[in-house]
């Protein structure tokens, strides 16, 4: 049986390693697209000595060219892709009346547009062999008004969106298109130095947030671990989906 190809955006971070580690332990071969290509490379490299099948392909993911290429070679390279994992995220945090248009641009490029450009590339292969299964990861910011985070909230909302839209068109063909949004992530786990702020886990009244009912953030495997579950033959039926992992954080009102 010729091994199964995921296309997994966002590898060089936190969360994107996770899943490709992940699915690369059910034998599935990895195309691990980033822009960034040196910490790709360097993740790539750790993948592959933990006996992840795994090969870099640098990208710009949020421009039309670039992503009709790097999918024409994955498929030559690797095979024909079975599972796409949207997992890029580019968070610029601030104030909307402070707010740079360079930083707007950015956050929708590689949180929205490279969801649109990818799903687009990969779900027309998809379609002709009538099989596939695409799964976004997003954020609890898609649903929730967060203050200082405008751009990320409606980036992500748009991300969202648009792919159970998209699973709409493409249900019948036997693709299936599912949204993971996860909330609050473990800081050390994610890379990023320093403990979460306490009105993380106990809700910060003045910004209108809540806490998180589980009293702790999440570890990216959290995430990793339902990417997979929905990308398996378990997850056959699960379709037009968006499931929260975030600890509790939304009181269920992800979806």
């Amino acid at each position: 049986m010729t091994q199964q190809v995921a296309l997994v955006t966002g590898v060089a971070g936190a969360v994107g390693t996770e899943i490709a580690r992940g699915l690369g332990r059910l034998g599935i071969a990895i195309a691990a697209v980033d822009r960034h290509e040196t910490r790709l490379r360097e993740k790539a490299e750790k993948l592959t000595a933990d006996e992840v099948t795994v090969r870099a392909f640098p990208a710009d993911i949020g421009r039309p060219g670039p992503v009709q290429s790097v999918v024409a070679k994955i498929e030559d390279e690797l095979g024909e892709i079975d599972f796409l994992v949207n997992a890029s995220c580019a968070q610029r945090p601030g104030d909307v009346a402070e707010y740079r248009h360079e930083d707007w641009m950015e956050t929708f490029e590689v949180g929205a547009t490279s969801v649109f450009l990818l799903s687009q590339a990969v779900t027309g292969r998809m379609v002709r062999r009538r099989r596939g299964s695409v799964v976004t990861v997003t954020a609890g910011a898609a649903a929730l008004p967060r203050a200082g985070m405008a751009a990320c909230c409606a980036a992500t909302a748009a991300a969202a969106m648009f792919t159970r839209s998209l699973g709409l068109e493409v249900a019948g063909y036997g693709v299936r298109c599912n949204v993971v949004a996860p909330g609050s992530l473990d800081t050390v786990a994610a890379g990023v130095p320093g403990a979460a702020p306490a009105g993380t886990l106990l809700g910060r009244p003045g910004s209108f947030r809540l806490g998180i009912p589980l009293g702790r953030t999440a570890h990216p495997t959290d995430i990793a671990e339902l990417v997979c579950f929905l990308l398996s033959s378990k997850g056959s039926y699960i379709n037009l989906q968006t499931i929260g992992v975030d600890g509790g954080a939304a009181l269920g009102a992800i979806a």
